[in-house]
Order: C-alpha cells, then sequence, then structure tokens
C-alpha cells in the first residue's frame, strides 16, 4: 500500500492506524502549498481535490481510497483481530461511524478555517465555540469510561482525534480539559504513535531537502 500524507494534517490518523495494526505501507508526502510529492508523483492525478489522505492500493487496478474515515475503517478491517473498530453491520460499528462523522464535521472541519485565518470575528467565536463543545463531549466520555473514548480498547475514533488536535494552531484553548490531556499523553506514548510521527517527521524533512535542491 501507499499512503499519501501531508505534515501535520489529517493524514496522521491513517498513519497511526497502519503502524497500530503492523499494515506495511510506503509513505509519500505532498507538499500542500507547492503542490509536489516526495516521489515525484503528479497529486492531481491522485487526488484532484488535492487533500490527503489518499490509500493507494496494492491490487490489480491499483484503487484509490480517500475520505480519512473511510481510510481508518478499512485499515482497520483487514485486521479485525485487532479490534480497533467493531464489526461491519452491527450496530456497534453504526456508533463507531457515527461517532468518526462527528469528528470530521465537528473537529476536523471546524479547525480548517480557523488556520487559514478565512473568517470574521463572528465566525472565529463560532467555530471555537463548537470546538470547545466536542471536545468536553471527549472529555466528559473519559470521565466515565477511559482511558480511551471506546473504552479499555484503543480504536479509530482514538486516531481521528489525536490526528486532527489542531488547537494550538488555531487558538483554542484546551487546558482546562484534564481528562482529554492524560488521554493524549497515553496515545503519544504508544508505540506506534511514536513511530508515526517520527516517520512523518523524516519523509517531510527527507522532501523539504529535495525541494531546496531543484531550488538551488
Amino acid at each position: 500500500m501507499r499512503l499519501y500524507i501531508a505534515d501535520d494534517t489529517c493524514s496522521r490518523a491513517a498513519q497511526l492506524v497502519a503502524n497500530e495494526l503492523g499494515i506495511e505501507h510506503e509513505l509519500v508526502h505532498f507538499d500542500v502549498l507547492g503542490r509536489s510529492t516526495s516521489n515525484g508523483e503528479d497529486f492531481m492525478a491522485v487526488n484532484p481535490f488535492a487533500y490527503v489522505p489518499v490509500l493507494r492500493l496494492d491490487n490489480a487496478d491499483c484503487d484509490l481510497v480517500t475520505e480519512t474515515i473511510v481510510i481508518l475503517s478499512y485499515l482497520a478491517d483487514q485486521r479485525p483481530k485487532a479490534c480497533l473498530t467493531p464489526r461491519p453491520g452491527t450496530l456497534d460499528r453504526v456508533k463507531m461511524d457515527q461517532y468518526l462523522a462527528h469528528v470530521a464535521t465537528e473537529i476536523a472541519q471546524k479547525y480548517i478555517p480557523l488556520m487559514r485565518r478565512l473568517m470574521t470575528e463572528e465566525g472565529v467565536m463560532f467555530n471555537k465555540t463548537k470546538l470547545l463543545a466536542a471536545y468536553q463531549h471527549f472529555d466528559d466520555r473519559l470521565a466515565a469510561g477511559g482511558p480511551y473514548l471506546f473504552g479499555k480498547q484503543f480504536t479509530v475514533a482514538d486516531a481521528y482525534v489525536w490526528g486532527t488536535l489542531w488547537n494550538s494552531r488555531s487558538g483554542v484553548d484546551l487546558e482546562h480539559l484534564k481528562n482529554l490531556a492524560a488521554w493524549k499523553a497515553r496515545v503519544d506514548a504508544r508505540p506506534a504513535a511514536i513511530k508515526t510521527l517520527k516517520e512523518e517527521a523524516d519523509i517531510v524533512a527527507q522532501h523539504k531537502a529535495q525541494i531546496e535542491a531543484t531550488q538551488a
């Protein structure tokens, strides 16, 4: 498999799930601003909408899978014994899919206009209020049944929230959410998370060096 990522984006969640499951994958870094890739591919031919993650499969057609929650679920379904997501067709799976959709709409999509400085002052306050409400829900959930969002088992939901924790880049203060902070420390300490951050940093640095070499 080939996984297309960008620095500090929701593609980090897909990396983490792949590493948790021990699924071998080749990383390709996409420079969002310069539109180049670390392996020289034309990313617009990979995803014309120009966003990550994208997963290229090793099947005969080399199919491309997009959308974070779809990729997370697909990867988790390849290793069902790891229990990173419930079995398809069950009510538990519906609840997990519902939760992932909630993270996509109430977390990831609320951050993007804040990070890009695209909003009026009223819009900024609206999005920050929505984000704080979502994170308060996570904090309450962890207090009631932690150590992870779905109890004792680390799941794709934890990976997605971890991969979209962009509060420091967006001026959203989460210091008061102690359960969330403890949860983040637990996820950060997982070997797969440490591996994910190192691999991402390595390929970003490698691609940056490539770009600088072509500009010299």
